[in-house]
């Protein structure tokens, strides 16, 4: 069966891009026996709730192909994008890049594979370095105001309430839309009041 992922960073973004390009793929290659796996985090880490769910998925020997838009769908990161590469590659998991017309098999596979991953973690660098070095500007002219102090992205209280749920890190991320870090941030300040 194939697994079909998906990715956006935030819940403001539209994954009907992705979702039509991949739908187009499977039609032109005659598949329908598809799982769609759709997450709204963060590509810097893997604690993502669809992305977990693929990887059980690929464990339990449910899906032998992974298609996704772009290979950084997968991961953002290098270490952990060559990681998932080289495990699913190691358990015959075909894995297509559907934009990128490329089929991650064998050595040359991973090879491309790693510098397609290298070029999506420099993206995403160059990315907050430019937005450091705009804030940077912004503040230099006294344009920049920021968070005001003492206020939140999102209600400390409503974090411990969903941790209290059992509820992930990451998913209480996505459930408020700000950042694991940030999750983690309210839950220290939590505990130490």
């Amino acid at each position: 069966m194939i697994g079909a992922y998906v990715r956006v960073s935030t819940d403001g973004q539209n994954i009907e891009g992705q979702r039509n390009e991949i739908q187009r793929w499977l039609e032109n290659h005659n598949h329908s026996e598809v799982r769609w796996f759709v997450d709204k985090a963060s590509g810097t880490n893997l604690d993502r709730p669809a992305f977990s769910e693929l990887q059980q998925a690929i464990f339990d020997g449910e899906v032998d192909t992974v298609v996704v838009w772009k290979i950084d769908r997968l991961s953002r990161t290098l270490r952990d994008g060559i990681a998932v590469l080289a495990d699913w590659l190691e358990r015959d998991v075909r894995i297509i890049a559907v934009t990128q017309r490329f089929d991650f098999v064998g050595a040359v596979g991973r090879m491309v594979g790693a510098l397609l991953l290298a070029v999506g973690e420099m993206e995403q660098e160059i990315r907050q370095e430019r937005q450091a070095a705009g804030i940077a500007a912004a503040r230099n002219r006294g344009a920049y105001k920021g968070r005001k102090r003492g206020t939140f992205k999102a209600e400390p209280n409503r974090v411990l309430e969903l941790r209290k749920q059992g509820l992930k890190d990451s998913e209480i991320a996505n459930a408020l839309n700000v950042s694991r870090s940030t999750v983690q941030r309210y839950l220290r300040l939590a505990r130490s009041a």
